[in-house]
């Protein structure tokens, strides 16, 4: 099998490329004559599992929207409508606001992942159906299309409540019949648990990484059911939903082969992808495909106007070559919540400041945790985008502790200790003794927005915690609920006349 995600071979160009149609809930997989000339061989097979891989990183970012965007991170700073650098934030800010709606929808078409789930149903139907690989493949791979496909549709009910299910292969295009109304948030989910379970079961005892942890796996499978019996822990499910978590997290402690690294910044370093601590990345490389953050960082010919104070320096195009749109900010706020000898402070953000005569003042941040690498002069974003990494494994196992009773001390100070490296004052820094530690489930939210920023998590932390941790971390007032769901567009829902728009919302 062919261990490397390459989008310039012929048979996964000839995957993305015949199933690339927008047109909304888009579920055919590939053409009529492709389908009669593939799945003959083992490693066409291996390239279709490669496909559905490279198609799951077209979604990051927008997993990254579903994930972040509407909580207490990005914005621009009180008196001002543009980022620090002056640049516009191109009607994004309807997101961080939250005045989404159905023509400003912030993610549209359902994210566009039913063009993928009908890639993994058509995998998953082609592997129950013909023995053209070996039974090792086969296990595998089934446990990566069920755990994928859980994966999906847990973003789609975390973001939407509702979804529409749809699990057959669709081979033609015909809006008409694929009319289908979104299953109640209860199918939904047993729908995402059983195709976890499906997806154990097939991995069986095979705990191990493959293409350098860019392959999802069983322990992946495990993240999700652990994050999956939180969130219904933290919603109704109680003591019985948080064992379960805690068992699946703690399956993957002792049988993932993962540990924290030493050091916080080289975890996203391109020179050390599938490094200790991932569990499950989306790969990026250099001449292949780049995190698509450029949004996330400003223009270089605006930002050799500021002054970096701690390298005592002026920003230069040479060395500060983001190159980006700044149609993302992040306010000062978010920079000024950790603290000083926290090495993700300065890991995660850059601080941009003025300089009036031996003065520093703070103008503005962006998020610098993906830095990329340079090539000919020019900065290429080809950071792994971190999915499951073994620091979300403790965090999330302290949750499921406290919601048993139990001391999460133990996975919360790993975490810290590693934040403060030599810094670390253990009477002073860990757990319980920092301010807010009184409230275990508040300590633990705030260490992971200092941990996770940029990684696509904190929004859905505040919602797993339940909508009063929503109304006081962002913008929304309890009297608009409804807001905690993201609207359907205009275009979905003209497509699909089944459809309603998310309740709240101004009626399709």
């Amino acid at each position: 099998m062919k261990n490397k995600i390459n989008l310039l071979s012929i048979a996964i160009g000839m995957l993305i490329l015949i199933s690339s149609c927008s047109k909304q809930l888009d579920l055919a997989p590939i053409s009529s004559v492709g389908e009669g000339n593939f799945w003959k061989t083992p490693e066409q097979v291996d390239a279709f599992v490669n496909g559905v891989h490279a198609r799951f990183r077209t979604h990051v970012q927008r997993f990254l929207f579903l994930g972040e965007l509407r909580a207490d991170i990005q914005g621009t700073d009180p008196g001002t409508s543009t980022s620090f650098t002056g640049e516009s934030t191109a009607g994004n800010e309807r997101m961080w606001n939250n005045t989404l709606g159905l023509d400003a929808p912030g993610v549209g078409d359902f994210g566009g992942f039913y063009a993928n789930i009908n890639q993994l149903n058509l995998l998953i139907s082609k592997l129950n159906t013909t023995n053209v690989t070996t039974a090792a493949n086969k296990g595998y791979y089934l446990g990566i299309a069920h755990g994928m496909r859980a994966f999906y549709y847990f973003q789609m009910h975390m973001a939407w409540g509702k979804a529409i299910i749809q699990t057959e292969p669709t081979a033609a295009i015909d809006i008409s019949n694929l009319a289908k109304a979104a299953a109640p948030e209860a199918e939904l989910m047993k729908l995402i648990k059983d195709d976890i379970e499906k997806s154990l079961t097939a991995f069986g005892t095979n705990y191990t990484y493959r293409n350098t942890k860019s392959f999802w796996s069983k322990n992946a499978t495990l993240m999700l059911k652990g994050n999956v019996y939180l969130w219904t822990a933290q919603k109704g499910g109680g003591t019985a939903d948080a064992t379960v978590a805690k068992t699946a997290l703690l399956d993957v402690q002792a049988n993932g082969a993962a540990s924290l690294q030493a050091s916080f910044v080289n975890i996203f370093a391109t020179t050390s992808k599938g490094n200790s601590e991932v569990i499950f990345a989306s790969r990026h490389l250099l001449n292949e495909a780049t995190l698509p953050i450029i949004n996330f960082v400003p223009q270089t010919g605006l930002l050799i106007n500021f002054h970096d104070s701690i390298a005592k320096r002026k920003f230069d195009v040479v060395t500060d070559n983001w190159g980006g749109t700044y149609y993302f900010p992040m306010m000062m706020s978010t920079f000024r919540r950790f603290n000083d000898r926290d090495s993700r402070k300065w890991a995660s953000i850059q601080p941009c400041y003025r300089l009036t005569g031996t003065t520093y003042t703070l103008a503005g941040v962006f998020g610098s945790k993906y830095k990329g690498e340079q090539s000919a002069g020019v900065r290429n974003y080809t950071n792994d985008y971190i999915i499951y990494r073994f620091a979300d494994l403790l965090l999330m196992l302290a949750e499921a502790k406290v919601l048993l009773g139990e001391s999460p001390a133990t996975e919360i100070n790993l975490v810290r200790s590693r934040a403060y490296g030599a810094a670390y004052v253990a009477a002073t820094d860990a757990f319980p003794r920092q301010a807010g530690d009184a409230d275990a489930k508040e300590a633990i939210l705030k260490e992971r927005y200092l941990e996770f920023i940029m990684e696509g998590k904190r929004w859905l932390d505040l919602r797993r915690f339940g909508d009063t941790y929503v109304f006081k971390y962002t913008n929304i007032k309890a009297t608009e609920a409804y807001k905690v769901l993201w609207p359907i567009d205009r275009s979905t829902l003209t497509n699909n006349k089944l459809l309603e728009q998310t309740p709240g919302y101004p009626a399709f």
